[in-house]
């Protein structure tokens, strides 16, 4: 069986984690990566495990995690899920993908540079003051 997490499971077990190593409380963490999984999958893991308790299954991961590096953390929930014949396969949170970053960051100049400064000015904004007309008249 194959698992994939989204980017937005991941991105919160990241920072579930990190705020693990902080403050030493790994309730959160518990709850967080279960919520990553839906029912489905909570059940079939539950029906490989050993325990049945998928609660628990997390909890001994945690236990030996050493709690300094989330991505040791991803390893060991991988490892553990594989050896009960699960694959887990996660979309890495967005901070961590450059080549989309760089093509967001493309899209973002592109919407930002559609229009020159000399476009805005040609937009008709009704709260700029028209220019002073090229005739050189001079206002009395």
């Amino acid at each position: 069986m194959e698992i994939l997490l989204d980017k937005r499971a991941v991105r919160q077990i990241r920072q579930s984690a990190t705020d693990a190593i902080e403050d030493g409380d790994t309730e959160t963490l518990r709850e967080d990566v279960m919520d990553a999984f839906s029912e489905e999958q909570i059940e079939e893991i539950e029906r490989r495990i050993d325990g049945g308790d998928f609660y628990d299954f997390i909890g001994d991961t945690l236990e030996e995690w050493d709690g300094d590096d989330v991505d040791e953390l991803f390893e060991l929930l991988e490892s553990h899920l594989s050896d009960v014949g699960i694959e887990v396969k996660y979309d890495p949170p967005e901070a961590a993908e450059e080549p989309e970053e760089e093509e967001e960051d493309d899209e973002e100049e592109e919407e930002e540079g559609e229009f020159s400064a000399d476009d805005e000015d040609d937009m008709g904004d009704p709260l700029e003051l028209d220019e002073e007309p090229e005739g050189g008249e001079e206002e009395i």
